[in-house]
């Protein structure tokens, strides 16, 4: 979906682009709102919703319920959230498809990759970051001396 002046207004189309759009652009399109003391803890107004990830819906049949996202579905752009089911005329019950718009994210689960960084620096003694001067002979790092030869 490009953003131009030239494109189409035409609500038919719009909704046509919405559906026909590949999962890279329909990925920004699943964005949450934040809840207000995240938004200053983040420093960001929305973010991706993602698996594990706990939302407050407040819009629609659920409003008010809390729970976990167990699965985000791109192509249908719907969340389904642990403990929300529909139950069906026979008795069954089905998750519940809620649209991300519909949700506050009320806690953050970062990813594996950040946590792994984030406990490497603690347990990593403060090392001084190493820098090459000009007034440095080359070959040499800060703080190692060259042993002269006699």
């Amino acid at each position: 979906m490009k953003f131009n002046r030239l494109e189409t207004k035409q609500p038919r189309k719009k909704r046509k682009a919405l559906y026909q759009a590949p999962l890279h652009v329909k990925q920004k399109l699943a964005h949450i709102h934040l809840s207000k003391d995240l938004r200053k803890k983040m420093k960001a107004r929305s973010l991706v919703a993602k698996k594990g990830d706990k939302v407050k819906v407040v819009r629609g049949e659920f409003r008010g319920r809390e729970g976990k996202i167990s699965e985000v579905d791109l192509r249908r752009m719907r969340l389904f959230v642990e403990g929300l089911v529909h139950k069906k005329q026979g008795g069954k019950e089905v998750p519940a498809a809620i649209h991300p718009s519909n949700c506050i994210l009320v806690e953050y689960q970062e990813p594996k990759h950040k946590m792994k960084k984030k406990r490497q620096k603690e347990k990593a003694p403060a090392a001084t970051p190493t820098r090459i001067s000009a007034q440095q002979p080359q070959g040499t790092l800060p703080g190692e001396e060259k042993e002269e030869l006699k």
